[in-house]
C-alpha cells in the first residue's frame, strides 16, 4: 500500500465530542479499503462513552462470525442484539457493502435484525461491516447539504467500520491497525 493514494475525509458536528474519519485508499482505480472510527475529543460523558464502546463491540461481534457459509443477514442479528441489550438502536438507512472495482457494491449488509439481505459469505469476498448505533431512536435525517446525516431525535450516534476479506477458514481484517500503530483507543481497555 506504499504507492496507494489516500484521501481522508474528516467531518465533525457542532461542539463535537467525537469525529468520524473515513479512509479511502485507492490503487490502480480499485478501492482497497473503507474504515470509520469514532474518537473522543474533549470531555465526554459516561453515556457517550458507553455508546461508543457498545458500537465498537457490535463491530467486533459481527466480525467474529465472518467465515464461508455464513448468511450476510446474520450480521444484522448479531449487531442488533448487542445494541438493544444496551438500550441503544441500530440505524437502518445505511449498511455495510461490498468493495472492489466499485467503492460501494453488492452485497448490501444491513446491521439491524430481521433484514432481507441475500447471499452467503464465500472465500475471496471483500466487504465492510459498519454499524451505526444511536442513543435514541434508529431514524435519521439528511441535512439540506445532501450529505450530512444526523439522528432524527438529536441524540448521539457512533460508528465503527472495517473492510474484511473472507478467507477459507474465517476472516482477515484488511483495515486493522498494525502492532506498531499508536494506541488511539486506550478507553477500550478500561
Amino acid at each position: 500500500m506504499v504507492d496507494a493514494e489516500k484521501r481522508l475525509l474528516v467531518s465533525a458536528l457542532d461542539d463535537p465530542d467525537n469525529q468520524h474519519f473515513v479512509l479511502l485508499p485507492e490503487r490502480n482505480g480499485l478501492w482497497i479499503g473503507d474504515l470509520n472510527e469514532t474518537c473522543f475529543v474533549g470531555n465526554v460523558d459516561e453515556a457517550s462513552r458507553q455508546l461508543v464502546k457498545c458500537t465498537y463491540g457490535c463491530l467486533e461481534k459481527a466480525i467474529a462470525i465472518v467465515k464461508p457459509g455464513i448468511r450476510f443477514r446474520e450480521i444484522g442479528e448479531i449487531v442488533n442484539r448487542h445494541a438493544t441489550m444496551s438500550g441503544l438502536s441500530v440505524v437502518r438507512s445505511y449498511c455495510g457493502h461490498g468493495i472492489g472495482d466499485l467503492f460501494h457494491c453488492a452485497p448490501n449488509i444491513p446491521h439491524y435484525a430481521r433484514n432481507k439481505a441475500v447471499g452467503v459469505m464465500k472465500a475471496g469476498q471483500t466487504f465492510t461491516i459498519e454499524p451505526m448505533i444511536n442513543a435514541g431512536l434508529w431514524r435519521d435525517r439528511t441535512w439540506p447539504d445532501g450529505w450530512t446525516a444526523v439522528t432524527a431525535d438529536g441524540k448521539r450516534s457512533a460508528q465503527f467500520e472495517h473492510t474484511l476479506l473472507v478467507t477459507e477458514t474465517g476472516v482477515e481484517v484488511l483495515t486493522a491497525r498494525l502492532p506498531s500503530s499508536p494506541d488511539v483507543f486506550p478507553w477500550l481497555k478500561k
